[in-house]
Order: structure tokens, then C-alpha cells, then sequence
């Protein structure tokens, strides 16, 4: 299992050749220490679990894993189905055009919906597709504590959940604060 940084772990989402409306999340607060646990899966790009915490408002640290290949039925169980909250990863346009001509659709997308019959969902995809979104799906989140889901998912990944905590301690420490930024 290789510990890489979560910012690496989000570039390998990023990258992955995965159909970006195919991704699942389940995510809360850590069940020791500061920060939040996330895990995103998808069926063809397997499961990656993050652990996190905000070191001030403007720094996130953290670390993460890919800790399964495929998500098969039993994982997959914990990942939520349905758009009650949504979540979406984004990179950066490569340039000044690339950025404009995304601003273009997504105001034309915006214009679409605001004159026509929509749903969340629709308006959703489809911001989503016209910022290029690699990947955005349902999103299991509670802010205040940790959804049941979250918990049978750390069971399931035992050893990554050990390492990974280990890391994320690590980061704490060295960062000689006591608590994340909240």
C-alpha cells in the first residue's frame, strides 16, 4: 500500500480515464484525532480513502491511498446511490482561453435551465459537464460527526485506516498545532 499525499491522491481521480458522473463519496469526521475521512469510489477506478484536516483556512493537509481496484458490490454498499448531496473534484483550466470558453458554457448552461422546466439534478450534470468536471456523483456527508457508512468502510480497510491515521498524526505533530482549523 503506497501513502502518497492527498493532493496526489485527488490527481489520480483527476486523471483517471473514469466516467466522471460514476463517483460515489462518504465522508465525516475522523473517529480519532482532528480532520475528515473521505472515501470516493467508482467502479473502473477502484476506491481511494483521504484523511485530512484544515491546518488554517487557507491549508488543507493530509494523506491517502488507493485501497481497493474495483468497487464491488459489497463496497460499493457503503457508497450512497442517490444525489441527497452531491460533491464534485475540479482541476484548474490549462489556460486563460480554456478558462473563458468554460465560463461561456457554464452561463449558457445557467441560461438554459433559468428558461426552461429543470430538476437539481439536471442543473447539476449539467454545470458539472460544462466546467469539465472528472468526477461528481452522490455524496454521504455529515459535518458533525461520522455517517454509519464512513465507519463500516474503515472496518472493511483496517490496515489503510491504521497507516493512514499514523500519516495524518504525523502531519499534526509537525505542524505543532493541537487542533485543525475550524
Amino acid at each position: 500500500m503506497r501513502i502518497r499525499t492527498w493532493k496526489d491522491i485527488l490527481r489520480d481521480v483527476i486523471e483517471s480515464d473514469a466516467e466522471p458522473d460514476g463517483w460515489r463519496a462518504v465522508a465525516g469526521n475522523r473517529s480519532t484525532g482532528v480532520g475528515e475521512d473521505l472515501y470516493l469510489g467508482h467502479p473502473n477506478a477502484g476506491v481511494y480513502q483521504l484523511k485530512t484536516y484544515a491546518k488554517n483556512p487557507f491549508t488543507v493537509q493530509g494523506v491517502g491511498t488507493q485501497v481497493a481496484r474495483r468497487l464491488d458490490d459489497e463496497i460499493g454498499g457503503y457508497l450512497p446511490e442517490t444525489d441527497d448531496g452531491r460533491f464534485a473534484v475540479r482541476s484548474a483550466p490549462d489556460s486563460e482561453d480554456a478558462a473563458k470558453a468554460q465560463a461561456t458554457r457554464l452561463e449558457e448552461t445557467v441560461k438554459a435551465h433559468a428558461d426552461a422546466p429543470t430538476t437539481p439534478d439536471a442543473l447539476f450534470e449539467d454545470v458539472m459537464d460544462a466546467v469539465e468536471s472528472p468526477a461528481f456523483g452522490p455524496m454521504e456527508y455529515d459535518s458533525y460527526g461520522r455517517p454509519e457508512n464512513l465507519d463500516r468502510l474503515a472496518e472493511g480497510f483496517e490496515e489503510a485506516e491504521k497507516l493512514l491515521n499514523g500519516e495524518l498524526d504525523e502531519l499534526v505533530d509537525e505542524s505543532e498545532i493541537d487542533r485543525g482549523f475550524q
